[in-house]
């Protein structure tokens, strides 16, 4: 496929189920990577379909002499029941307040309450943020006061936790250890249960066999498909842009090895309901991740009570699903079908739990079971809480959950509660996207008048110039329902016009502010550093350098003591584009005051580029000199991660009319 052919809103040919020969006799060099097993269009063949499955599976399970002695350790048994996972920012307004620089565990569970509750969660750190200056991956972990606290908050309340590798990062500081040696390190210290290989389907084996090592011994997490070789020491892994087939296919790795959790994501997605159905049918999980590296991507309310109706029933009847006969696509009428309702059949001693899916966009009510009830059989709606129900709703683009219990069969501990939670749960047909604004924090005019580069009042057209990144630019996700973006359209440079007013005149200052200004300030004012964490890092040049190691709230209360404030990125851009515009040595970053907040992600705009610049990957933020119209979209860390040796600030002044 040519880059021109290339369209965003369809999956790529990499991306689509794989047919499984008859017989099942596959190259084994698409077989043991295959995303997904197509189910056959005609029904009548899905018998034969399912015999090949298990003869494939069989042969693939001789070939590589599979074991599974990784799933059978206490110690880490715990990954085939994490059924929802969440990849959370470690500085996300919800889980961590940014005005009181602390972390709020309770807060951020009570928000993503409706989602059915999580069984762990990935502390996203470094990315999109990592270049800035030469920290790595692993010092956005280690200089995060209280982190380790953090993660034992979290077991408080039952959540396991993962930490983030990204490979790419080479370019930044070395400590003389290799990356193995420092992530073996840093779990132990931190004491978190698991790895996320950030843009790796797999471990290297120094890295998988120090990390089986730890206390605890750490599960691993591949971004995309993992191989049929190292399911055998990956636990679990991303169903990451896994297209399905309309009558919903088995997922290859979890058809491997029942207890290999697999999480199901498309994070550009506004509608999640193929993820959530193609989950729901192979038994195995989902990856909630609704703000994309500062991008909101909400779920709607329909998607969140198709994930809660999945939640309550997966985790109370996981030995059925892990442990029991899965049998894909049996059992449902011919009419069910028709109406675009499939049923698939997991049974273990006595229990036979159907899960059902509704690909069509209206509720489809009916007997979908072609068999019909044994004397003495009792069955349960276990989504809808509905005792011996004689007909079922499945919802449109939803799930149903039937449990049936043989003649004479016990009834599960866990199916009363689970019946009354359904019962009591009214669940929502909501698709509406639940839209969030990112809102600039306006600031306060400054107290004194000074000279300055002029920038006149009112309104103008000014062009500025950015990458695209996954972090968005101003407002909105920059791939809405796409499969996975890819050059062109991923890190390319991008222009944009915007309309501005400025409400008055303002002088901005020709230099950053120096050292020597900075340290009169301290000398002279009070000033009570909320946290001291990383406070004037990088400031080993001479006094005339440009001041760095400070945050956006130490910048502004430097701007407060001299009467002045920050220069927003259109008064400072313009303000460069006039003589007498100078950049200290060396040149850093400049804040802005252009703060923004949707209520999860905070960032602001930084102006002018700086002299460092990380190499070796597109994945690290921009650095080196830049011109005027050229803008950073900066999220903001917390605890004093966000100063930096390369970024400093400048000055401006409101003027009179």
């Amino acid at each position: 496929m040519q880059p021109n052919d290339f369209d965003p809103l369809v999956p790529r040919p990499v991306d689509l189920p794989t047919v499984l020969p008859p017989g099942g006799a596959i190259d084994p060099g698409t077989g043991d990577i295959a995303k997904i097993f197509a189910a056959p269009e005609d029904p009548a063949d899905w018998p034969r379909w399912r015999s090949d499955l298990a003869a494939w599976r069989d042969e693939a399970r001789d070939r590589l002499a599979y074991s599974g002695a990784a799933y059978d350790r206490p110690e880490t048994s715990w990954a085939s029941r994490a059924y929802a996972v969440a990849q959370v920012w470690l500085w996300d307004e919800r889980i961590f307040n940014h005005a009181e620089q602390r972390f709020t565990v309770d807060a951020f569970l009570a928000s993503i309450a409706d989602q059915g509750g999580l069984d762990g969660l990935v502390l996203w750190h470094a990315y999109p943020v990592i270049g800035i200056d030469d920290r790595n991956q692993f010092d956005y972990y280690r200089d995060v006061p209280g982190l380790a606290d953090l993660v034992a908050d979290l077991h408080e309340r039952g959540l396991r936790v993962f930490i983030d590798y990204n490979p790419w990062d080479t370019g930044t500081r070395r400590s003389g250890n290799t990356d193995a040696e420092e992530l073996a390190a840093l779990v132990e210290d931190l004491g978190v249960d698991g790895v996320f290989l950030d843009t790796l389907k797999e471990g290297d084996p120094r890295l998988t066999a120090a990390l089986a090592e730890t206390k605890p011994p750490q599960v691993l997490e591949g971004e995309s498909r993992v191989p049929n070789p190292r399911v055998e020491d990956h636990l679990l892994s991303w169903a990451q842009w896994f297209a399905d087939s309309e009558a919903p296919g088995v997922m290859r790795a979890h058809w491997y090895e029942r207890r290999h959790m697999m999480h199901a994501i498309r994070r550009w997605n506004r509608d999640h309901s193929a993820e959530l159905q193609s989950a729901w049918m192979n038994g195995t999980g989902i990856l909630v991740w609704d703000a994309v590296f500062g991008v909101w991507v909400g779920w709607s309310r329909r998607d969140e009570s198709t994930l809660r109706r999945m939640l309550r029933v997966q985790r109370a009847a996981h030995e059925i699903l892990t442990a029991g006969e899965w049998s894909p696509l049996e059992g449902a009428t011919a009419e069910a079908i028709a109406a675009g309702v499939y049923a698939s059949r997991w049974t273990k001693d006595g229990a036979t739990l159907w899960t059902l899916v509704n690909r069509a966009e209206h509720d489809w009510t009916g007997d979908p079971l072609r068999a019909p009830l044994p004397k003495g059989g009792r069955r349960y709606d276990v989504t809808a809480g509905i005792t011996d129900p004689n007909e079922v709703t499945v919802p449109a683009r939803g799930v149903t959950g039937i449990l049936e219990l043989a003649p004479g069969a016990p009834e599960p501990a866990w199916l009363p509660e689970v019946i009354e939670a359904a019962a009591d749960d009214p669940g929502s047909g909501d698709a509406r996207f639940p839209v969030r604004a990112a809102m600039r924090v306006v600031p306060g005019r400054s107290a004194r008048r000074a000279k300055g580069i002029r920038v006149e009042a009112g309104p103008r057209s000014v062009e500025v110039t950015y990458r695209r990144r996954e972090t968005g630019f101003y407002q909105g996700a920059p791939y809405v329902e796409e499969w996975k973006p890819l050059p062109p359209r991923l890190h390319d440079d991008r222009t944009a016009t915007l309309n501005i007013d400025l409400y008055g005149p303002v002088a901005v200052a020709p230099k950053e502010v120096s050292i020597a200004e900075f340290r009169a300030f301290l000398e002279q004012a009070v000033y009570w550093l909320a946290v001291p964490n990383r406070f004037l890092c990088g400031t080993a040049e001479g006094d005339d350098a440009p001041v760095t190691g400070v945050s956006l709230s130490d910048a502004r209360a430097y701007a407060a003591w001299a009467g002045a404030r920050l220069p927003d990125e259109f008064e400072w851009q313009l303000a460069a584009e006039q003589p007498g515009f100078e950049r200290r040595t060396p040149a850093v970053w400049n804040w802005t005051e252009s703060e923004h907040s949707d209520g999860i992600t905070r960032f602001t705009m930084l102006k002018g580029g700086s002299d460092y610049r990380a190499e070796g990957s597109d994945w690290y933020t921009d650095g080196g000199r830049r011109e005027p119209s050229f803008s950073l979209k900066y999220l903001l860390p917390g605890l004093g991660l966000e100063r930096s040796s390369s970024i400093g600030f400048r000055l401006a002044w409101d003027l009179e009319e």
